[in-house]
């Protein structure tokens, strides 16, 4: 495909990529195929800065791609298990960025299993995670919305 980025890389994540999160946090068409509420800003800095950067147990990265901040990957801890999550902007969804980001992203966090959890109806997401591995596990309810529970097994094809 033309529109592939080929310069995509990950690396960890400078305060001044908070601007740019949060501004993909706000993108109606995020917000509508996620179903996550955006934060403030305020209350956006502050998770970011105490919850995800200060929280010696999170695994997260800048993706940038281009050479321009794209999005971030991150794995944390929610009691025994270990999830995965991602943001991307926009103007990079359907060029590869997510692939080749995830691929870099699941060779720097091993923990297995690893699970991550999108809103059943952002088919795009669901197919990247199988893409890599995650398998159908269930399904989880954030507040009034169903979502997929996928992981990625100990063991290929577990």
């Amino acid at each position: 495909m033309s529109d592939d980025i080929a310069d995509v890389r990950i690396r960890d994540v400078l305060d001044s990529d908070l601007e740019a999160f949060l501004a993909y946090e706000h993108d109606q068409e995020a917000v509508r195929r996620s179903r996550f509420t955006p934060r403030p800003r305020d209350a956006f800095l502050k998770h970011w800065r105490t919850s995800v950067l200060g929280d010696e147990t999170c695994l997260v990265q800048t993706v940038v791609a281009g050479g321009d901040v794209a999005g971030h990957v991150v794995a944390w801890w929610e009691g025994e298990r270990r999830f995965l999550g991602y943001w991307l902007g926009r103007p990079y969804w359907g060029r590869g960025v997510g692939t080749q980001a995830l691929a870099l992203f699941l060779a720097l966090e091993r923990t297995r299993p690893l699970y991550a959890d999108p809103f059943h109806a952002n088919t795009a997401s669901v197919r990247l995670l199988e893409r890599h591995g995650f398998r159908h596990a269930g399904t989880l309810r954030h507040g009034d919305h169903e979502h997929v529970l996928l992981v990625l097994p100990d063991q290929p094809g577990g």
